[in-house]
């Protein structure tokens, strides 16, 4: 694994990021993400740090170890010249005049300063690279200059901010201090890099107009949620912006979805269109005002604009009446169209049976859960079960989609059962803009629904909406009235989706809240472009040491998610300034994503990376493997081509960056019919019965459910492979034993049988699988340096022996949720017993199920593995970009 720095935690405090913490580094204080701890570090603590990340907690004897190698690598360095070189000296700078060049001389070190260079006024230049832009930053830094007395400017650059500052040189080291460590809780600060100039005298500080010279490469902030402040200002009947649906600050709001170039102000925001008021323009000029060059401050005055457009032909309304229309709507069971700040919502009444089918049916949604978003954590509480860190995750500025366990209530005390029909889980989500906590209502309101469905407004497959035109041609079959404002969304961005697992945030959709921010590489890449999977879909620019993995851009089943690609891509390429001359797509030939890879290529070559590496790849890059450091990598999933032309899916991997071996997998079944088997899980449970030997008994609830003629169709092709693939896919594998169980014949979405199944072995408890009749896979080892084989046909005679003496499907579904953890701690071993790699490292989309990814860490931990699984971005294909992108840079 990658050496590290230590460092002595100072303070947690609450971060953009993820969670921060202040670290005392050598005697200088950092701001340092510890996020990808396995629980928060306590004061005192100390950590490895690397690339900004706090990788583990280390004791004080090995943190003494560490820093003593620093100091005597320090000292190898500082005290012995090369050879021909002369001895090092000091530089000091000494000042002659105002507005003349200082004068520099040489010192020995530790020899005497001329008097003439003790003085205490000089002039520095700090470049700051980050989250620096749109999050309160050149207020920060012209506060700070006016409180230690110093004279200078702040602007923002095509790169980052740029401070000039000029005064006594306590307050200048000063300065610099808390440009790292007390920057807003928005800003990340990744480098600052200073520079002496020569002084110019002067008392004034100013925030100059911005410069767009240079590479553009800020790191522009996400959405906010907005924030306590402006809330308590909202519903305050004393204040201008009472009930204003766009109150924001410095703090909060709009980011990156109104975003139309760099360097960040108003001028390159889709608030530009909207002029500012006397009032917001003094509260902007205001460097004591909470919204001092807040760029998209607004007040009732100066815009946005609510409107209330309904398709009964009634007139349209606006600002508070349209509030009042659109709350009256909802309360009623109508489908109301809500512009938000990355899109389109479809929003209804979730206690409303009627209403929620209604949306169901109009979407084409089948039976895929919707997101609900609750007035309040109080509303939380009666639906769910929440831990303290699920609150947090829930409550953060990033206010995601967290999924979460349901709770029992009596008969319609929950949400309506077409919500979420079979999940075990509910998405819940908080009001995250001012328009949303108007839409609950607050103080008289007429109560309304304090549950809404909250889904992106789009046909089942299409982008999300964002366009005001095309939502009210496009919606016209979906809602019933839109409730929409005049700012335009310049980005489109989905809601993020993520869940808490074994302790730490285990991300599933990001988008909202979380991108653009980079991820910092563990080694330099070139310019490259990847293009990421056909679900799920992503892309991702690299260049240096930094990655942006872009927001969600949906499946690439459609055109319009095609465009979306492109338009996408775009952006960040205008955001970042990165000009890439190579990319890098899946595999498979038939992806789309490989399709359009190569239609914009040009004259760049495309490189196509294998999809289980990428994932693997994807979970080393964000966890700080080195270049040339290899892992256990095991992906499970549902598909993806392998190099042996059969559909991969259930792989062990010996994997760096620049290559892999396989060194097991699932046994081989046919996959007849592709898709249809994908949607017919019968059809997998039948395939596995036929390569276990067990006879298609009718008396079995898979065989009952697949219609005769079908059965014989399915027979010969395979009996002749006939339209078949051979797969090892442990997605597959997780669909034909919930058909095996009864649990799930046909599915309607993604991965449906597998939640199901995880339902039910979360429902029979940590020890529900019971200490007889488990489950087993039987494993061939490697013969001739071939991978080793897990033969599925043991778990599904197993299985079948349960059905037919009647046991509980919970039952079943615990057993074998036990049996694949074990499997994958055995096969671990069977790596590290050839490779001597202690280090595992978990991806894929079937790592979603909360039961076997807490199974599975569990396992290898006890085995004495250290488990590197996906924290920043998601296992399935929605973090396959950042692999791809990896391997291709490593040649």
């Amino acid at each position: 694994m990658c050496l590290g720095i230590p460092g002595r935690v100072v303070e947690l405090v609450d971060g953009y990021a993820g969670q921060l913490a202040l670290v005392d580094v050598e005697g200088a204080r950092r701001r340092v993400n510890v996020g990808m701890l396995d629980s928060p570090p306590a004061d005192g603590d100390w950590v490895l740090l690397h690339m900004g990340f706090a990788l583990e907690v280390i004791d004080a004897a090995k943190a003494g170890e560490a820093l003593s190698g620093l100091e005597m690598m320090g000292r190898a360095r500082d005290e012995q010249p090369a050879p021909g070189e002369s001895p090092p000296v000091d530089v000091v700078r000494v000042e002659v005049s105002p507005g003349e060049p200082a004068t520099v001389v040489e010192v020995a070190p530790g020899g005497p300063v001329p008097r003439a260079a003790a003085v205490d006024r000089l002039r520095r230049r700090f470049e700051v690279h980050g989250v620096v832009q749109g999050v309160g930053f050149r207020p920060f830094v012209y506060v700070s200059a006016r409180e230690l007395a110093l004279s200078g400017s702040v602007v923002n650059t095509g790169s980052g901010v740029v401070a000039e500052v000029e005064g006594a040189a306590e307050a200048v080291a000063e300065f610099g201090r808390r440009l790292r460590t007390d920057a807003p809780v928005l800003a990340v600060v990744e480098s600052v890099h200073e520079s002496d100039l020569p002084p110019l005298g002067g008392t004034e500080f100013a925030i100059g107009e911005s410069r767009g010279e240079g590479p553009a490469r800020t790191l522009v902030s996400p959405d906010v949620a907005t924030c306590w402040e402006c809330l308590d200002e909202m519903r305050d009947p004393a204040n201008r912006r009472y009930r204003h649906p766009f109150i924001t600050c410095t703090h909060c709001g709009p980011r990156f979805t109104i975003v139309t170039g760099v360097p960040y102000d108003r001028a390159a925001t889709t608030m530009a269109a909207f002029e500012m008021c006397a009032d917001c323009r003094a509260e902007y000029g205001d460097p004591g005002d909470r919204r001092f060059h807040a760029q998209p401050v607004a007040c009732h005055a100066c815009g946005p604009t609510l409107e209330l457009v309904r398709k009964d032909g009634a007139p349209a309304a606006a600002g508070e009446d349209a509030l009042r229309g659109a709350r009256e709507l909802l309360a009623d069971g109508r489908i109301l169209a809500v512009k938000g700040l990355g899109g389109y919502h479809l929003a209804c009444d979730a206690r409303n049976e009627a209403a929620v089918a209604e949306l169901r049916r109009r979407k084409r949604r089948g039976g895929k859960p919707f997101a609900v978003m609750v007035a309040d954590t109080g509303v939380t509480a009666g639906l769910v079960t929440l831990t303290g860190d699920e609150e947090r995750l829930l409550t953060s500025a990033r206010r995601p989609i967290v999924l979460l366990p349901r709770r029992g209530t009596p008969e319609g005390a929950g949400v309506a059962g077409s919500v979420a029909p079979g999940s075990p889980d509910l998405g819940l989500m908080l009001p995250y803009t001012p328009l949303h906590v108007l839409l609950f209502g607050i103080g008289d309101d007429r109560p309304g629904p304090d549950a809404l469905v909250m889904t992106s407004a789009n046909l089942a497959g299409e982008p999300i909406t964002t366009d005001d035109d095309a939502a009210l041609t496009g919606l016209a079959p979906l809602a019933d009235a839109w409730l929409r404002h005049d700012r335009r969304i310049e980005v489109p961005c989905d809601d993020s989706v993520s869940r808490f697992v074994a302790g730490a945030e285990l991300p599933l959709r990001r988008s909202r809240g979380y991108a653009p921010l980079p991820l910092a590489l563990p080694f330099d890449v070139p310019p490259l472009l990847a293009v990421g999977a056909d679900l799920k879909n992503t892309c991702a620019l690299g260049d240096g040491r930094y990655a942006w993995v872009s927001q969600h851009i949906g499946d690439m089943d459609d055109l319009a998610t095609a465009d979306a690609l492109t338009r996408t891509e775009r952006q960040l390429e205008r955001i970042t300034g990165v000009e890439p001359g190579q990319l890098v797509a899946d595999l498979h030939p038939g992806y789309r994503s490989g399709a359009w890879a190569v239609a914009h290529a040009g004259s760049r070559p495309v490189r196509r990376v294998q999809h289980h590496h990428a994932h693997v790849a994807s979970v080393m890059g964000e966890h700080g493997v080195g270049a040339d450091e290899s892992v256990i990598g095991v992906a499970f999933d549902g598909t993806g081509a392998g190099t042996d032309g059969a559909a991969w899916g259930g792989e062990v991997l010996i994997a760096g960056y620049k290559s892999f071996e396989r060194a097991a997998h699932l046994g081989y079944v046919p996959l007849a019919g592709g898709d249809a088997s994908v949607l017919r899980p019968y059809r997998m449970a039948l395939a596995h019965l036929r390569a276990a030997g067990v006879a298609w008994d009718e008396r079995l609830p898979s065989v009952r459910a697949c219609p005769p003629r079908e059965r014989d169709v399915l027979a010969h092709q395979l009996g002749t492979g006939f339209g078949c693939v051979p797969t090892s896919s442990m997605g597959r594998l997780f669909d034909a034993v919930a058909s095996l169980a009864g649990v799930r014949h046909e599915v309607e979405y993604e991965a449906e049988a597998a939640i199901g199944l995880e339902g039910l072995a979360r429902s029979a408890g940590p020890d529900g699988a019971g200490a007889d009749g488990r489950y087993s896979f039987g494993i061939r080892e490697a013969v001739d340096g071939g991978p080793a084989v897990a033969d599925p046909g043991p778990v599904v005679r197993a299985v079948v022996s349960d059905v037919r003496a009647g046991a509980p499907a919970e039952l079943i579904a615990a057993r074998f949720h036990a049996c694949v953890a074990a499997l994958t701690v055995s096969l671990a071993e069977l790596a590290r017993a050839r490779t001597g790699l202690g280090v595992v490292a978990l991806g894929g989309g079937v790592f979603q199920n909360a039961v076997l990814l807490g199974a599975v860490q569990q396992g290898l931990e006890a085995a004495d593995f250290t488990v590197l699984r996906p924290r920043l971005l998601p296992p399935n294909d929605g973090g396959i970009a950042l692999g791809q992108l990896l391997i291709a840079a490593s040649g």
